[in-house]
């Protein structure tokens, strides 16, 4: 049986079609030494997949029997299930029961020389849990069926290899034609009736593929943040159940290439089915996408490194005259014709861990950033310039003066995701919108005040407007900052300090001054008594002068104060 995928490959590279390369129950009963047999209770377990074969002897059979494994008996140690001497159809009730318990597929019985028939309620038992018990003519032998499921397991073994080679030729084949990941998981999805899912370390989905109903089920399932990330930390590599009380199985294999991590590939089978030869042909559709990715990797670094390199000089405004910036970014598939802001995104800085490096690296949390913003702000629109810097993301957002703040807001909430799977952190500024590409150098230099002051005001994260600056906006248009440092120690003397009771006075300070030193208002903002409150203020006088009657000392320190927020002092 062959199937053809949807991407045109030349003649030679067929692959046959997966579907039913596990061997069932059903598969058995057509097995020659099987011809006879009964099935005369659980043939809704008829599709279960046999992996051993196995012939009980003894009554307490429990703890040795396999997952997937078909028992066979003469039924005498049947008669003496429960451990009596009498014979007890309860204890076979119980025994079917312990069986599917522990994952028997198939219970196959010879009746006739020490069982003439089986009790009803052992029928019952395997009718409600699933467990076929097949009635064996009685001139059957054990090794002829034994030997005939072995033979039937290592062809069908043999041949789920040949097919998983033989994908790994097909795959390798697509990419050298061109082909990329889509491609892949296509070829994949149709060749195990599987969705496919092709994603970044921390989630970000790259390409899927599959039925409409399986992509749908596969999209349904708990494990996508509400931005679309693909939750990694929630599943591991090779088989697993799907999560909760969803059906099917999951199979997940690492995309790794000299070293680097470079995501995760997926495979969905809604109805189960899947096994050890889909994790092995997974792990080869993984190496091949690894080999997809490095070259569009090394494509996309040359061409990053042009559209950065022209984008830095439309920035800093030495690309041109405005039609010759207009014509470049036309022919790069740029627009830039229309109302923009310019978003700057930088990582925070974290502390690294202290220890080994990991056995597999990622790409730097840069490059990642880089690769996050670019995906998300094409979704949105695939004519806004993106580009990645050596410290920055810089995106040319099309949006209103009404609409920026909103629509960056979306952006970064999508970029951001849950946080999951090692995604850094990062600040973003936001310009004023501009309608003309030579505002573009003074909107630059907007964005990046904004993410600078914005991370210094509200710490890791922060999203920043220009417009939404007020004073800080003047104060970081002074170049030196030992002169603001300065100019706070002057006015605030001892309490421009870091100690925990200059912290503590320069909080009320700021209280008195929000307040018009009203010192009731300011005593009940601070759950202060009114007494305390006069306290601090004769000593905050002390320290700064009198600032309650002195209405240029309290601009000069509200701007002292200002400063040490914003400067970290």
């Amino acid at each position: 049986m062959e199937s053809v995928a949807n991407v045109a490959r030349p003649q030679g590279r067929d692959v046959p079609a997966l579907s039913g390369y596990a061997l069932t129950v059903r598969d058995l009963l057509a097995l020659p030494s099987l011809t006879g047999a009964d099935v005369v209770a659980g043939a809704s377990g008829l599709d279960q997949i046999v992996r051993w074969v196995n012939v009980m002897e003894v009554p307490d059979i429990l703890p040795w029997v396999k997952p997937n494994e078909l028992l066979l008996t003469t039924g005498f140690p049947l008669r003496h299930a429960g451990g009596g001497q009498a014979f007890d159809p309860s204890a076979l009730a119980e025994l079917v029961d312990g069986l599917a318990d522990r994952g028997v597929t198939a219970l196959g019985v010879k009746t006739g020389r020490y069982l003439d028939e089986l009790p009803p309620g052992m029928l019952d038992t395997a009718e409600q849990r699933g467990l076929p018990l097949l009635v064996l003519p009685r001139t059957v032998a054990f090794d002829e069926v034994m030997s005939e499921v072995f033979t039937q397991l290592v062809d069908r073994q043999s041949w789920a290899l040949d097919v998983a080679d033989r994908l790994h030729r097909a795959l390798t084949a697509i990419v050298l034609e061109g082909g990329d990941l889509p491609q892949i998981a296509d070829e994949f999805a149709e060749l195990f009736d599987t969705a496919v899912l092709i994603c970044s370390p921390d989630g970000r989905v790259q390409t899927t593929a599959g039925e409409p109903a399986h992509a749908t089920a596969l999209a349904d399932l708990p494990l996508y943040d509400p931005s679309g990330r693909f939750r990694t930390e929630q599943v591991h590599a090779g088989l697993q159940n799907a999560p909760g009380d969803q059906p099917g199985q999951i199979v997940v294999a690492r995309v790794i290439a000299g070293g680097t991590d470079h995501g995760f590939i997926v495979a969905y089978g809604p109805k189960g089915g899947l096994g050890p030869i889909t994790v092995q042909a997974l792990e080869r559709a993984a190496t091949v996408a690894a080999l997809a990715i490095t070259k569009q990797l090394a494509v996309s670094a040359v061409e990053s490194k042009f559209r950065g390199d022209f984008l830095r000089d439309a920035l800093t405004g030495v690309a041109g005259t405005v039609d010759q910036v207009v014509e470049h970014c036309r022919q790069l598939g740029w627009d830039v014709v229309r109302p923009l802001a310019v978003v700057v995104a930088q990582l925070d800085e974290v502390v690294e861990p202290v220890g080994p490096p990991p056995a597999v690296a990622g790409r730097t949390p840069q490059d990642r950033l880089t690769a996050a913003w670019q995906q998300v702000v094409r979704v949105r629109d695939r004519a806004a310039p993106v580009v990645g810097f050596s410290h920055e993301v810089v995106a040319l957002v099309p949006a209103t003066r009404e609409t920026v703040e909103s629509v960056v807001a979306d952006l970064v909430a999508t970029v951001s995701g849950d946080r999951g799977g090692g995604r850094r952190s990062f600040s973003t500024g936001i310009s004023r919108v501009v309608d003309s590409v030579a505002d573009l150098p003074t909107a630059y230099d907007q964005a990046r005040k904004a993410v600078l002051v914005g991370r210094r005001m509200r710490g890791a994260s922060a999203v920043a407007h220009f417009d939404s600056l007020g004073v800080h906006r003047l104060l970081s248009l002074v170049s030196d900052p030992d002169e603001l440092r300065t100019f706070a120690a002057e006015v605030l003397g001892t309490l421009a300090g870091d100690t925990s009771e200059s912290t503590d006075l320069r909080h009320t300070l700021q209280v008195l001054l929000d307040t018009n030193c009203n010192v009731a208002e300011t005593a009940r903002a601070l759950h202060f008594h009114y007494n305390t409150l006069r306290y601090r203020i004769g000593k905050l006088e002390s320290i700064v002068g009198p600032f309650t009657s002195d209405a240029d000392l309290r601009l000069d320190i509200a701007l002292a104060l200002r400063v040490v927020q914003m400067r970290g002092l």
